[in-house]
């Protein structure tokens, strides 16, 4: 009994000192640094190597104004650790707290003396200078350590301190400093300088960097340099000069082709299909594996599509034909399988033939989930032929065959969508409320942009007639039905004149109209929002679309610059802002590297 009685206190015991840490850190970070002071020192005596409870018990201390005991914890420390010369810098800082700027300074000094002998210590008198704002002192130490031992790397350090104190030329030679060192370094570098490189190929920073990296590019020629190019054009969205970048590296040493198709799909998620077909064919000239084939041409086919006119539509059919007759229609060819049956369906309107195709597709499925995306595509071409139930009940298999995967969230989704164009609103909306949470953030923003409409409509039009023929407009536009999705927009907009999804109607509305070249009347639709919606979520999409109708379709730059001009002054946090500024730049005549 003694023994369990014992036992119990020696484990309740440890329970309570694994509290103290976190509770210490609690009343430290709200201030109590008496509570915390009291914490800390228990914490510090039970483990005096350990360098975040004691620096955490010294500035409690500070925080008091009891330097002389904190004073007392420096030294016992110093005494017991003579190796850790970084104490010095607590004891200066401590005496600067107080005012005796003076005798702080030669503690500091000596901290740096101290490298000339021990340069190796560099790395905790770095920290501890920065920790406690001395930012020169830590950039002295720092440059003294690898004078004495120009093995140390300390670049990563000094790039950090060089940023924070916003010199930003002397932060990117730092880094770049690194990368001459070793190029493995390449990844940490575009971790590190994620935060100070934007979108925006004309923001300082970025020039900056361009401008540095360039320069060494062309005086000492190195793969890092490539990659970090690579990365900056990527963030840009200048994928064009990124692959450019990519080929170069590739031609020295064979080993990133992988990161040239992915660039491809990049180019191709971002509509920059020049860019995506020149990654692409330069893969196939490298790779014709016979896998390498059906992909690329899969994604050439899709492009072809895409930028096709119902002229080009009997060539891309003999392109599908032709692959089928090479590779057959097995599991090997399901994607593609998958893409000549949207293309059957929406572009050659033949959706029996895409159904004929799917169906015969199913069997042949290598995976669970290859099966899954054939009853996905299967599904949205029933709702093209509003046979609704039937691609409900694929979507509702896909989704419990397959669970927890991103497929069978696409599969809520159009379970979602589908019911949304029955009328079925109630339903709906109980499907994207969990979709808003999906893990895929495509799917999430999709369910939430759905979920708000339905929610901002239902309840407040008991009737839902506005809503109900807001969403036959929605399926019409999916079945490729384009003037009967403009009539029936026009039925909202003249006969529910101030109802809540006006704006939306209007919006949708002038997409159409650009679709069909109607332009005049998609620029009287933007022009309405912006007159008499001028506070609609929508009004900085708007004003960007209006401003890509007049420079794109009308041919008007003035008013085109005009736009660009009223995103960037009047909607600043707008996701279209760097694309507004980068066309009012050109526009203004500015030259643009």
């Amino acid at each position: 009994m003694r023994f369990k009685i014992f036992l119990f206190l020696a484990l309740f015991s440890t329970f309570l000192f694994a509290q103290k840490p976190e509770q210490a850190y609690r009343f430290y970070m709200k201030g109590e640094y008496d509570q915390a002071a009291m914490l800390y020192k228990a914490l510090h005596e039970k483990n005096r190597i350990q360098r975040e409870y004691f620096k955490k018990l010294i500035t409690c201390q500070q925080q008091l104004g009891d330097y002389k005991e904190a004073e007392k914890v420096i030294l016992r420390q110093q005494e017991e650790f003579p190796v850790l010369t970084y104490l010095d810098i607590e004891l200066g800082y401590n005496l600067e707290l107080q005012g005796k700027l003076e005798e702080a300074d030669k503690y500091y000094q000596r901290a740096v003396q101290s490298l000339e002998i021990s340069p190796n210590q560099v790395y905790n008198i770095g920290y501890s200078f920065a920790e406690n704002h001395k930012l020169d002192y830590a950039l002295q130490s720092y440059h003294l350590a690898r004078i004495k031992n120009p093995k140390l790397i300390t670049e990563i350090q000094e790039a950090q301190i060089y940023g924070e104190q916003g010199e930003f030329d002397k932060m990117f030679t730092a880094y770049l400093n690194l990368v001459d060192i070793n190029g493995d370094y390449v990844d940490s570098v575009q971790r590190y300088l994620a935060q100070y490189i934007t979108d925006d190929p004309e923001d300082k920073n970025n020039i900056l960097f361009k401008k540095q990296l360039l320069l060494r590019a062309q005086n000492n020629p190195k793969n890092a340099y490539n990659l970090l190019l690579s990365w900056l054009f990527v963030q840009q969205k200048e994928y064009d000069k990124a692959i450019v970048q990519e080929i170069s590296i590739f031609k020295r040493d064979k080993s990133n082709l992988e990161k040239i198709y992915q660039l491809g799909l990049i180019s191709m998620e971002n509509k920059e299909y020049t860019s995506a077909k020149k990654a692409f064919d330069f893969v196939l000239d490298q790779d014709n594996s016979e896998e390498v084939i059906l992909n690329i041409q899969n994604h050439l086919l899709s492009i072809r599509i895409l930028e096709s006119t119902p002229s080009d539509y009997a060539s891309i059919d003999k392109n599908f034909q032709e692959i089928f007759m090479q590779f057959g229609k097995g599991g090997r060819t399901v994607p593609i399988q998958l893409n000549y049956a949207d293309f059957l369906a929406f572009q050659l309107k033949r959706p029996d033939e895409a159904i004929s195709l799917l169906k015969e597709a199913i069997p042949n499925a290598l995976s669970e989930l290859q099966k899954g995306m054939i009853k996905i595509k299967l599904g949205d071409i029933l709702v093209f032929t509003d046979q609704f139930n039937q691609a409900l009940i694929l979507f509702s298999q896909v989704q419990n065959d397959i669970k927890n995967s991103n497929l069978a969230q696409t599969a809520r989704y159009k379970v979602a969508q589908t019911s949304y164009f029955k009328g079925d609103f109630e339903w709906a909306k109980d499907q994207l409320s969990v979709l808003k949470s999906s893990t895929s953030q495509l799917i999430a923003n999709d369910a939430l942009d759905l979920y708000l409409l339905i929610l901002n409509n239902i309840d407040k039009d008991s009737l839902k007639t506005p809503l109900e023929l807001y969403a036959k407009s929605q399926l019409f536009s999916f079945q490729k039905k384009n003037e009967a999705a403009i009539e029936t927009l026009e039925n909202i907009i003249q006969n529910y004149k101030g109802s809540l999804i006006e704006d939306d109607a209007l919006k949708f509305q002038a997409e159409l109209f650009t679709a069909e070249n109607k332009f005049d009347l998609a620029e009287q639709n933007y022009l309405k929002i912006e007159n008499f919606y001028p506070d609609s979520i929508l009004i900085d999409r708007v004003l960007y679309q209006l401003a890509e109708l007049y420079l794109n379709d009308l041919k008007d730059q003035e008013k085109a610059r005009i736009y660009f001009e009223k995103i960037i002054f009047n909607h600043p946090s707008s996701i279209y802002l760097v694309d507004a500024r980068k066309q009012y730049r050109k526009l203004r005549g500015d030259i643009l590297n």
